[in-house]
């Protein structure tokens, strides 16, 4: 990796220790308000759960929500974020479940050790130069087979942002298409399985600004 994206990196893990409170308060029940999420998320664990396995990992987790969704739809899920902060506070909400700090350009775990990953909204802070070794690292710790969902905002900019919740913060938001996001899966043995488009919900409890991504492949080789 080139210092920019190491650089971004570090930006966003400060960024992210900085609003970890005020962002764990506030999206604390946005599932219960997003129904496509939820059967996203549902249709994902439904086809994990067929492997035989149940292992999964949460990239760029948070402060756990979608780790804990995930256990009660019959995973066996481990979270990864880059923010200790956010971490800290996933440890104490749902101490049932394993979480970790590290990078999704370099995740500390062994070759094919889950059945499922999940992106859930992380890709959004990846830089392009980034992308290939954050989807390289995926197929690495995913089995054959294995299934991995994402969720990213869609469009073909990048916002940059210094202020969120009244906080100091310096995050880049890649907006990008799902064929983009497909291209860059593709060289790494990743089939696609679904893809899903959805308006922003405007209205609702959790105003969005960007419509939404559903990417779902599948890892090659069996």
């Amino acid at each position: 990796m080139t210092d920019e994206p190491r650089t971004r990196e570090a930006a966003t893990r400060d960024s992210y220790d900085a609003i970890a409170r005020t962002y764990t308060d506030w999206v604390a029940d946005e599932l219960t308000a997003k129904p496509h999420d939820r059967a996203v998320l549902g249709a994902f664990s439904e086809l994990v759960l067929g492997t035989g396995s149940a292992e999964v990992l949460d990239i760029g987790c948070g402060p756990g929500r979608i780790t804990t969704f995930l256990g009660a739809l019959g995973l066996e899920p481990r979270g990864l974020d880059l923010s200790p902060a956010m971490i800290e506070l996933a440890k104490g909400l749902y101490p049932t479940h394993q979480f970790d700090v590290g990078s999704m350009t370099a995740l500390p775990y062994a070759d094919e050790s889950f059945s499922g990953l999940v992106a859930w909204y992380s890709i959004i802070h990846v830089p392009g130069d980034a992308l290939a070794l954050a989807f390289a690292e995926a197929a690495r710790v995913l089995r054959p087979g294995g299934w991995f969902q994402l969720a990213f905002q869609l469009g073909d900019r990048v916002d940059h942002f210094s202020d969120l919740a009244g906080f100091d913060v310096d995050l880049d938001f890649h907006r990008r298409s799902i064929d983009d996001v497909l291209t860059a899966l593709e060289p790494h043995g990743f089939t696609p399985a679904a893809r899903l488009e959805r308006e922003p919900d405007r209205a609702g409890r959790f105003p969005e600004a960007t419509r939404r991504g559903y990417v779902l492949v599948r890892r090659d080789g069996r």
